[in-house]
């Protein structure tokens, strides 16, 4: 049963730690997500337990002889209404269309993913390094947890943070942004963790000149 006062991890671990499939496999995904380089497979594992629950409860309702009336009926259009609004389904989503949910298709509802997609970042680890320094906010509030959940009604209020200097569209970062991503700019320069990195580099160092959190909060007297 376990101590109630410490809980029970939400994240499972591999069965094996070595096998080389499944670590290639990883590796991979954390590149392409730009996930932590340090802990970055703990990231995938969460997405990945997160998605075998899923699995899971779509089974066992698919195994009911009948799911059409009383609680297996509503526990059905819970789980699809709840994986429509994660971006995970569409609309018109059927049971066996949760078990073709992919751990990338996990992966990319993260907020870091999203921002990257909406044209806000260069690069994924750019996208984190934004969203880490306190540059990205859903509507009012503040975001800075890279594998926040973004719902699809969420999405319309991604955008900078208003105290952000990159909301200046003719900021010298969205600019060399934007040339990159123009369809006359060389893919090959797109790729190159070097510009990457330096991208990474302008946005911490606009950091630390920016207003901390701390530094919003009215202190007592003012």
């Amino acid at each position: 049963m376990g101590h109630p006062k410490f809980a029970r991890p939400k994240t499972d671990r591999p069965t094996h730690p070595w096998k080389e499939a499944r670590i290639e496999e990883e590796h991979r995904l954390k590149e392409q997500f730009g996930l932590k380089k340090v802990g970055g497979m703990k990231e995938i594992w969460r997405e990945k337990t997160a998605l075998r629950r899923h699995r899971n409860q779509a089974m066992k309702l698919i195994g009911r002889v009948d799911s059409t009336e009383g609680h297996y009926a509503r526990e059905k259009e819970d789980l699809l209404v709840s994986l429509n609004r994660k971006g995970l389904l569409h609309e018109d989503s059927t049971l066996d269309d949760v078990l073709s949910i992919t751990v990338e298709q996990m992966l990319s509802r993260r907020l870091q993913s999203v921002v990257y997609f909406k044209g806000l970042a260069p690069s994924m680890r750019s996208a984190r390094s934004l969203i880490v320094h306190g540059h990205i906010s859903i509507g009012d509030q503040r975001m800075t947890v890279p594998g926040y959940k973004i719902l699809r009604s969420e999405e319309e209020d991604l955008s900078y943070s208003p105290g952000s200097p990159y909301t200046d569209p003719q900021h010298s970062f969205r600019k060399e942004m934007e040339e990159r991503r123009m369809p006359g700019s060389s893919p090959d320069d797109q790729d190159q963790p070097d510009a990457d990195s330096e991208f990474v580099e302008q946005i911490k160092a606009d950091a630390e000149g920016a207003p901390t959190i701390e530094d919003t909060i009215p202190k007592e007297g003012e």
